[in-house]
């Protein structure tokens, strides 16, 4: 988890999840593996004329602005470095590491309720430790959007200074990590009607 940094508009000091926004050049990114088929269909359901390709953008999101907040390169250096790299992925090139859709597993979605003067629509994925293919030193510090990055079990990150969002993925997340990241299990949709919390299974 990334702490952003104390002096943001959004969410100073908070300790979230690194992501960010899908590019149009994240589709034609080379990747390892292909997105497992459940996470395919979670992905389009209550989403309004999805691209054919919505799950492989957005996963691609992902990884990249992973990389871009912490450093992290998710991915494998089994296959060699891609053969082509759009603009945002040529760290990924240079360190021999192609993204593998196949190690992520998808935890949730949830969009920002209503009337915020930022709102979201993200959809949140967890990869193993062993996912990591590479490290780049220099994405986290004072002057960056993360000021620190941790790696910390479940009960130690309920204790830091969380969103609500961050804090229900966590329950999410430890729900999914017990049933073994089934591919039957339910994937929670977060949002907000009328100003009632709401979470239903997509």
């Amino acid at each position: 988890m990334g702490r952003r940094n104390p002096r943001l508009a959004f969410m100073p000091g908070k300790f979230v999840f690194p992501g960010g926004r899908t590019e149009a050049d994240d589709r034609s990114m080379p990747v390892a593996g292909a997105l497992p088929d459940y996470a395919e269909a979670a992905l389009t359901r209550q989403v309004s004329r999805p691209p054919r390709d919505l799950g492989r953008i957005l996963a691609l999101a992902a990884i990249r602005e992973t990389y871009e907040e912490t450093g992290l390169l998710v991915g494998t250096r089994d296959y060699g470095p891609p053969e082509t790299t759009p603009p945002g992925w040529e760290a990924f090139a240079a360190h021999g590491v192609l993204p593998d859709l196949e190690g992520l597993h998808l935890v949730a979605r949830a969009i920002t309720p209503p009337k915020r003067v930022r709102r979201f629509d993200t959809r949140f994925f967890t990869a193993e430790r062993a996912g990591v293919a590479g490290e780049e030193p220099g994405r986290v510090g004072p002057d960056q959007e993360f000021v620190e990055l941790d790696w910390v079990r479940l009960d130690a990150a309920r204790k830091l200074d969380l969103p609500y969002i961050t804090r229900a993925v966590l329950d999410d997340l430890e729900t999914q990590i017990a049933a073994g990241f089934a591919p039957h299990r339910e994937i929670p949709f977060h949002f907000e009607r009328y100003g009632r919390r709401e979470r239903v299974a997509l």
